[in-house]
């Protein structure tokens, strides 16, 4: 037994071993030029460009990009309104012109990694084993536009601003923030509950906004008025819905930097935007705007045999990435009671004829979606659950079916005719255990005698023309599916506040998912409008594996934890899987260039260039 004195050395020790532990650990906390989510930085300090970019690049002319849609604001950070988007870099926050071009955030994505970040308006970062902390170092000769400088004030002022004014995936991110505080005139220092290792590189990408230029009353409000940034761009024109101009900002204070090198070469960036998708295409071929990115194969077999292409002065071109491919579903609303029975949605996504579309309409071009991460090692696809995942798994038996389980489980094939009777028959039996039956050619609920109708929400005609095809496989079935097209600001509006059936969506998705998971799956985003948990999915099993992903340390443990969370998303048939392109599809006119070298992410817009007039 201990002696009163023995145990007071014990306690001495102790205490002294926890400040010799905590002195280690300070040490160990240097101040970096980068931050990886998982091992180190590819890019040494002071590294001069990415590989991925003309660090040569020219500067100059401009670039019109052609967008399908329009916009009614210019804040992209709030729930309300629809902002301008554009074609982007992969991962770009809803692919919005102003993030990134307008208004800057402390540190940027290495295009070659699955998630690092280098500084930008902060020029160090530092955070702990544990990262229960993260602090950022500004650069200071971080400018806005109007020449004043960026300040910590500003910083702090973004968090909180958007923390309660901003997004709900900003809302759900930065609450979890403890505290933050200036630690003198150039550092922050954001203390965090470390049960996120990834919070402190999502508070690396915040946007960063002008504390004077800003009313937090208003803040949330739609509008035309141009936020101040620190950014290579300025808003220069505005027509709305119609077109938006960004010019270069000759006085930009981050040129120089090793993270800009190569990037930003316009003189001046425009988005015009269009409401028809042939309209769109012919304005293309009409040379009207410069780039285009094509996602519908047929019109890519077959709608670019023009003169310019003959000629070589319009390229057709298709880049590879090693992100795991978009999944592209028609999303289940089930907050709506007619979705309410999984058996039900089951049956509907039977219903949806892929190989008779793909063959039919698109040339074979597409591949099945099946997963939320297709074609990408955190796929759950034909893969058996190993050991990590089945006890993750373990205290939710019924969230994962057994053939998701055993990797056995495969969307529905049809035998491509648009006809096949086995499939219809299968789905009618489904829908006969869920309470319906037919009566005559209508399938109506036994209890009620109501009809299985609801509307399919579409924003464009390509979305319109794959929404009536799947509502004729559907009547095949006796189920009625309207398809109502509304334009894109009112369709925005709707998709925010949830007000839909059914629609299509795409959720591209990294190689290092973290908190954006939250914001697409969890129980709280279910609620909260302007989320993009379309489908409403509200699930203990989504929740911990959600929470289970933003705790773990090694890249075997994320791996485990989207396959868990896959194969919980999957066996709850929340959509009808449809189909991904596997390539990225780009025309663009000749003068347009770009570097040789392609990222890990694909295309890269933001650093590509105008040819020079020759002299």
């Amino acid at each position: 037994m201990l002696s009163a004195n023995s145990t007071v050395n014990l306690v001495r020790v102790g205490l002294l071993g926890a400040a010799l532990m905590g002195a280690l650990s300070a040490a160990a906390a240097e101040p970096r030029h980068a931050i990886a989510m998982h091992g180190d930085p590819a890019m040494p300090a002071g590294f001069s460009h990415f590989g991925y970019v003309n660090p040569d690049a020219p500067k100059g002319g401009r670039l019109v990009q052609g967008v399908l849609g329009g916009f009614d604001g210019l804040n992209p950070f709030i729930v309300k309104g629809l902002p301008p988007q554009g074609l982007r870099a992969p991962l770009v926050s809803g692919s919005n012109l102003i993030a990134g071009y307008v208004v800057e955030s402390l540190m940027v994505r290495g295009y070659d990694e699955p998630f690092t970040l280098y500084g930008l308006l902060a020029q160090t970062v530092e955070t702990d084993a544990a990262r229960s902390h993260v602090t950022f170092g500004l650069n200071p000769a971080a400018r806005f536009s109007d020449g004043q400088p960026v300040t910590v004030e500003d910083v702090i002022f973004s968090w909180r601003l958007l923390r309660d004014h901003g997004r709900p995936n900003h809302r759900i991110y930065y609450s979890k923030v403890i505290r933050a505080e200036a630690q003198g005139a150039s550092t922050v220092r954001f203390d965090l509950p470390g049960d996120d290792r990834e919070l402190p590189l999502i508070l690396g990408l915040m946007p960063v906004l002008a504390k004077h230029a800003v009313n937090p009353d208003t803040f949330e409000d739609t509008s035309m008025t141009p936020l101040v940034g620190s950014g290579p761009y300025r808003v220069s024109a505005v027509d709305p819905g119609k077109s938006l101009t960004l010019a270069r900002n000759p006085d930009y204070w981050g040129r120089d930097l090793g993270v800009n090198r190569g990037f930003w070469n316009f003189d001046e960036v425009r988005a015009d935007y269009y409401r028809d998708a042939n309209s769109f295409h012919e304005a293309f071929k009409k040379g009207l705007f410069d780039v285009r990115k094509e996602d519908d194969p047929g019109r890519w077999q077959t709608a670019y045999d023009f003169p310019a292409l003959r000629d070589q002065r319009v390229v057709k071109e298709a880049f590879s990435s090693g992100l795991p491919k978009p999944s592209f579903n028609f999303v289940f609303n089930t907050r709506r009671s007619v979705f309410a029975d999984i058996r039900v949605r089951e049956a509907i996504a039977l219903l949806f004829d892929f190989e008779w579309v793909n063959r039919s309409i698109f040339f074979d071009l597409y591949r099945r979606s099946a997963g939320f991460f297709d074609d990408s090692e955190l796929s759950a696809i034909g893969r058996a659950a190993d050991a990590r995942e089945r006890a993750l798994l373990a205290p939710y038996p019924e969230a994962v079916r057994p053939g998701v389980l055993d990797g056995t489980w495969a969307p529905p094939a049809t035998d491509g005719s648009g006809r096949d009777r086995t499939v219809l028959r299968r789905a009618l039996v489904l829908l006969a255990s869920a309470g319906y039956q037919l009566r005559g050619t209508e399938l109506v609920e036994q209890a009620t005698g109501k009809p299985l109708s609801f509307e399919i929400l579409t924003v464009n005609r390509d979305e319109e023309r794959l929404a009536l095809l799947f509502a004729s496989q559907l009547k095949r079935a006796g189920i009625s599916a309207q398809v109502r097209l509304v334009d894109a600001v009112q369709y925005e509006a709707r998709r925010i506040a949830f007000d839909f059936d059914m629609i299509q969506n795409r959720w591209d998705e990294s190689l290092s998912p973290g908190n954006e998971q939250a914001f697409y799956w969890s129980s709280a985003a279910a609620e909260s409008s302007g989320s993009r948990n379309y489908m409403g999915a509200k699930s203990p099993a989504i929740d911990a594996m959600i929470a289970t992903l933003l705790k773990a340390e090694t890249r075997s443990e994320v791996v485990a934890a989207v396959r868990s969370l896959d194969r919980v998303l999957i066996s709850a048939s929340y959509v009808v899987p449809l189909f991904y392109v596997p390539e990225q599809w780009v025309a663009r006119w000749r003068y347009i260039e770009r570097p040789k070298s392609t990222s890990m992410h694909g295309y890269l817009p933001e650093t590509w260039w105008r040819q020079p007039k020759a002299q």
